[in-house]
């Protein structure tokens, strides 16, 4: 692609949760990078052509957990930009999250797109997630659980 081209990138994905003994958890994703850093962070993914972005956060949490999930809300969307190692190419991607709730499945079913699919006590999720703005839409679906937000 030519110098100082943007690509525009859009994604779907979903916090999905239960609840356990009394106490929310959710799901996480967790790969090592290249220098085997462990990441941790929700199930996202592009949308396939003609599925809406509501069916794309349903089918890729599903995919990339292993659980069968309900679509509950919006949670709203983040964006950020990155440089494509491949290509070097300026990207912008905007994801735009689902609150979710597990109803079946297993995440011993995950995809091979991730190393390891892990439920956490939210609390302890938090700690581990890797990028902040993921933890503040992890931090938006505690306060629509607990009847904060409407």
């Amino acid at each position: 692609m030519a110098h100082g081209q943007v690509e525009h990138l859009v994604s779907a994905g979903g916090v999905v949760y239960r609840r356990r003994n009394g106490q929310v958890e959710i799901v996480l994703c967790g790969w090592k990078d290249r220098g085997g850093r462990a990441g941790w962070g929700l199930p996202k993914g592009t949308p396939n052509p003609g599925e809406s972005l509501e069916e794309a956060a349903l089918r890729e949490s599903a995919e990339e957990t292993g659980l069968q999930v309900v679509l509950e809300r919006p949670l709203g969307k983040i964006d950020y930009w990155f440089i494509r190692p491949t290509d070097k190419v300026r990207c912008h991607k905007t994801v735009h999250f689902y609150l979710m709730r597990a109803v079946g499945g297993d995440v011993a079913l995950h995809d091979q797109e991730y190393d390891e699919v892990r439920w956490f006590p939210v609390d302890e999720a938090l700690k581990m997630m890797s990028y902040k703005n993921e933890q503040q839409t992890v931090q938006k679906a505690l306060q629509v659980l607990a009847g904060e937000e409407p």
